[in-house]
């Protein structure tokens, strides 16, 4: 099958899984704790995200050459993405932590209200996920990641 001969699609997928499992132990470095849950959590360090287009853009550059059109669209892809990744999903991140911090607040206040009844007492709420952007040196970290993983391929590789 031709599509598991396509560098760059194969290598943009095999950066999302390093990206994602080096998660664990860069977050037991820095906090000796380890974290099963990062092997499929969004967000962290490095962004798995921003290693798969940076690692998509060079090999398409590579395959292509850098000054074609489809490199133009796989870069300007990747800033998107990047930028995406940092801002708009960081910032939904940032909102949810302080709903669930307002949600526990309003739990505490409602459950010390004398007529609060037992049912509303004992549901459960999931909080919302607050791990969804990255930070901008994760994303840079990620974008190194993906572009040494393309590099190394196409440099020793093949």
């Amino acid at each position: 099958m031709a599509i598991f001969q396509n560098a760059p699609l194969l290598l943009a997928i095999f950066s999302i899984f390093f990206a994602q499992f080096i998660k664990v132990p860069i977050h037991f470095l820095f906090t000796k704790e380890i974290n099963w849950s990062l092997l499929t959590s969004t967000g962290g360090m490095p962004s798995s995200h921003s290693a798969a287009v940076t690692s998509l853009a060079t090999a398409i550059g590579y395959e292509t050459g850098f000054d074609s059109p489809v490199f133009a669209i796989a870069a300007l892809f990747a800033g998107i993405v990047m930028y995406d990744a940092s801002g708009v999903r960081y910032q939904a991140g940032q909102h949810a932590a302080m709903l669930n911090k307002i949600r526990q607040e309003l739990t505490i206040f409602f459950r010390d209200m004398k007529h609060w009844t037992d049912k509303h007492e004992h549901e459960k709420h999931e909080e919302l996920k607050t791990l969804l952007g990255h930070k901008p040196n994760e994303v840079l970290s990620g974008a190194i990641t993906g572009i040494l993983i393309s590099f190394i391929f196409y440099s020793f590789i093949i």
